[in-house]
């Protein structure tokens, strides 16, 4: 970049350089004859410490190879895990319905862990704010299967609020009666259909908004995949709001390419 003739200082005569007045030879004084160079004596203290700690250093050098494993980050990874059309990359579009209004919604998948029964992605909604005409969140879901049941038990959603949720979903009124029953556990695997709740958990890119007039991530969603339509069906349910059944209805989109995403 050129730099502004302001700030140039008016042209003088050159003076010498760093490198002009260095690269000089210096003019040395003659030794006279018969004269020994000074030499700085070596005290045998500082000479015994230096063999010390170079012993040292070898040694510890040579143990570590026999109490130090090196990892091998090829071997280990956390690999993606796919549930039909729930795999790392997948997009749905769609929109969210609260009360007259709707606003178009876009979910990008960014991981799933069958292993631990999760997920997690990003929730791109627009036209809910005008101070935010389009908001992205970082959202964190459970799969309903081995290792989280049908009962929240957090996030203000107590046992009649699960059941009035799942209740709208048509396919879980077969599993009214025994979802609360000891032993019941959904295996999503076997399923035509994936139950899941997905919290939001800040705002992207900056995470340290947690609060947005006229919009609130405070509380969660009510999802249900079925994989023979690749459709995502949900419900937000935040207590405080008076507006409860926000729905939100979501289609697979096929993207000729995925993003391919590996933790390690």
């Amino acid at each position: 970049m050129p730099i502004p003739s302001s700030t140039t200082s008016p042209v003088t005569s050159p003076r010498p350089t760093t490198f002009d007045v260095y690269d000089k030879p210096s003019a040395k004084k003659p030794i006279p004859p018969n004269t020994k160079a000074p030499t700085t004596p070596i005290n045998s203290h500082q000479e015994l410490s230096c063999t010390k700690k170079q012993k040292q250093t070898r040694s510890l050098l040579g143990s570590r190879h026999s109490l130090h494993t090196w990892t091998d980050l090829s071997d280990h990874r956390i690999r993606n895990s796919q549930l039909g059309n729930l795999y790392a990359g997948s997009r749905f579009t769609g929109s969210q319905k609260c009360g007259e209004n709707k606003y178009d919604v876009v979910v990008d998948i960014q991981n799933v862990n069958l292993e631990e029964s999760t997920l997690c992605g990003y929730l791109n909604i627009k036209g809910l704010t005008t101070e935010f005409p389009e908001l992205t969140t970082y959202f964190e879901g459970e799969i309903i299967g081995p290792k989280y049941s049908f009962l929240t038990r957090k996030w203000q959603a107590q046992h009649y609020i699960d059941v009035a949720h799942w209740k709208r979903f048509p396919s879980f009124q077969k599993y009214v009666s025994v979802f609360n029953q000891d032993g019941f556990v959904y295996d999503p695997k076997n399923e035509d259909f994936v139950y899941m709740r997905w919290k939001e958990k800040f705002l992207v890119p900056d995470h340290h908004v947690d609060n947005i007039e006229g919009a609130s991530f405070a509380g969660f969603y009510y999802v249900c995949f079925q994989r023979s339509t690749n459709t995502i069906s949900g419900m937000y349910f935040y207590r405080h709001f008076t507006q409860w059944y926000q729905e939100l209805s979501l289609r697979h989109d096929q993207q000729r390419c995925f993003g391919s995403y590996e933790f390690r």
